[in-house]
């Protein structure tokens, strides 16, 4: 009648359930930060995602804007221009010629300018090299100043040892 009466199993039964829920508690517990930075990553993918393409979408109005003027003045540039020029009065005709060679020079000239924009980014590194340059330059004369001495001292010498 004891051994009817005791009920072991039923005790540890609900003892492993219950270590069951712990543990399903616990994955669920390192389930769910992970879960939650998935997500803001996610969100936070979709926000810049969108910001780029509201830059890019800019960068396609302003480059078709430029296209759009593009076409316009080859269509202009394309066009003969002969009767659409204004009347130039006699007086200013010589301001026109001084006016238009000033022009074709610095046309002329323009590449030249350009160069020298494109190069003064440049400057500092020059700068740089030239007083490199200097120093080793400064380096030479004192050397050459030495060795000339050191030939005067043996020119001397020959003069003494010949005299002799």
């Amino acid at each position: 009648t004891l051994d009817l009466t005791c009920r072991g199993k039923p005790c540890f039964a609900k003892f492993s359930e219950m270590e069951e829920i712990v543990n399903m508690e616990a994955e669920i517990n390192e389930v769910q930060p992970l879960l939650l930075s998935l997500m803001i990553g996610s969100t936070l993918q979709f926000y810049f995602i969108g910001k780029k393409c509201e830059i890019l979408q800019d960068m396609n109005r302003h480059l078709e804007a430029i296209l759009k003027e593009k076409r316009d003045l080859r269509k202009r540039l394309i066009k003969h221009r002969c009767q659409e020029s204004l009347p130039i009065e006699a007086t200013f005709h010589k301001c026109i010629v001084e006016l238009l060679t000033e022009a074709v020079t610095f046309i002329e000239k323009l590449e030249s300018h350009l160069q020298s924009v494109r190069s003064i980014p440049q400057i500092p590194h020059m700068m740089n090299n030239m007083d490199t340059t200097l120093s080793k330059t400064e380096v030479l004369m004192i050397e050459l100043e030495e060795l000339t001495e050191q030939i005067l001292k043996w020119k001397e010498l020959q003069k003494e040892v010949y005299s002799n």
